[in-house]
């Protein structure tokens, strides 16, 4: 259970090879379907990650912040949406990328869009945030006059520029096939369209814009919206694999973890891996055990199949503990370095801050610590 350099903690191996593919599969898609990829940096949130997309000709991304957004700024990036309503409160931050970038700046609801507008010093490609469901923020998708009122404030400020309506299909992580996926698609994207028809005429350039994981990777026909923005596929995961949207062989990142304790009358192995490395997100196995992970085995190549039966049961800060069957506890020993897929990559990633290539290359990472400038 080793891989080709030393490790001593709790290390996120990142696996180039199939992270490229899956990236190459999303940038066909696309293509196919002649919408825009716009992929969401939020997941891998790495300038040299960011590299392998532009080598395949993306030139637009999207992020999750402000400060996201300057420090891929930084980095030779001139189109990002920040996908989460505008802050007024960073008006030095937006009008600073607002004068030097094409920045995309999204709002959910009629007083986030006067805030924005008093502003703004420069020039903003605004888009609309319709709730198709998840519920999180964003108009609902039938309140006709709040987006009326939006739009009619937009109308009156020479530096909103109107785009479309964009959404993130959230339900779908609630699928547990791919026929509920592609439902979700189905609604969300009927809804979209049906306000691009309403508003159309009065906007000829409107678009439409959608963004979840499972639908991008599920649904096979996107020539009914304009852009694309999924992030977790670039990873993938077991939340992932759990709603079908993925194979567990597509899951491109892995915590090696050191095995500090073993406790035989309870089948347990102690790693130092915990809540500060894998976040607490779990997902519920089919025998009714919370599963923070699945168990597999380091080698030099990456790792293997996740082991049957095998998974972390339970997480504190700095301690998890992973129930194994018999066969593997005995295999396993005091000192030895396990691998983890993640139930969230997203959030993993986010926690550990960096990734370690199969060959022992450490890549960079957005410091949210740090301040950055265009």
């Amino acid at each position: 259970m080793s891989v080709k350099f030393a490790l001593f903690q709790p290390t996120l191996l990142l696996d180039e090879k199939i992270c490229r593919k899956n990236i190459s599969n999303m940038v066909n898609k696309a293509a196919t379907n002649n919408v825009l990829f716009r992929p969401h940096f939020k997941t891998h949130q790495s300038i040299e990650i960011g590299e392998w997309f532009r080598e395949l000709g993306i030139t637009a991304i999207t992020v999750s912040s402000i400060k996201m957004a300057t420090f891929f700024a930084e980095h030779g990036w001139k189109d990002i949406t920040v996908a989460i309503p505008a802050n007024s409160l960073e008006k030095d931050r937006i009008n600073r990328l607002a004068k030097n970038i094409n920045l995309n700046l999204i709002t959910a609801d009629i007083d986030g869009t006067k805030k924005l507008a008093s502003i703004l010093e420069y020039p903003v490609n605004f888009w609309i945030k319709i709730d198709v469901g998840y519920h999180r923020t964003g108009v609902l998708y039938d309140d006709y006059n709040v987006i009326s009122s939006i739009l009619e404030v937009v109308s009156k400020n020479k530096n909103l520029n109107f785009c479309g309506f964009l959404t993130h299909a959230g339900q779908s992580y609630h699928c547990r096939d791919k026929s509920e996926i592609i439902k979700v698609h189905n609604e969300s994207t009927t809804i979209l369209l049906d306000l691009k028809k309403k508003y159309i005429s009065q906007f000829p350039h409107l678009k439409i814009s959608v963004g979840d994981t499972p639908t991008c990777t599920v649904a096979d026909d996107f020539t009914m919206v304009d852009e694309i923005r999924p992030g977790n596929f670039v990873f993938y995961d077991i939340m992932q694999v759990q709603i079908s949207a993925c194979e567990k062989k597509d899951i491109a990142v892995a915590i090696a973890c050191p095995v500090v304790a073993k406790h035989s009358d309870r089948n347990e192995i102690i790693v130092i891996g915990g809540g500060i490395h894998f976040s607490k997100d779990f997902i519920e196995r089919s025998d009714g055990n919370k599963s923070f992970g699945d168990l597999v085995v380091l080698d030099e190549n990456g790792w293997s199949a996740p082991i049957e039966g095998c998974f972390m049961s339970k997480l504190s800060q700095e301690h998890g503990t992973i129930f194994v069957s018999d066969e593997v506890f005995h295999q396993i020993e005091v000192g030895d370095i396990v691998g983890i897929l993640p139930v969230h990559s997203c959030m993993t990633a986010n926690l550990m801050g960096g990734y370690t290539t199969l060959s022992g290359k450490k890549l960079d990472y957005f410091d949210i610590r740090k301040e950055y400038y265009v």
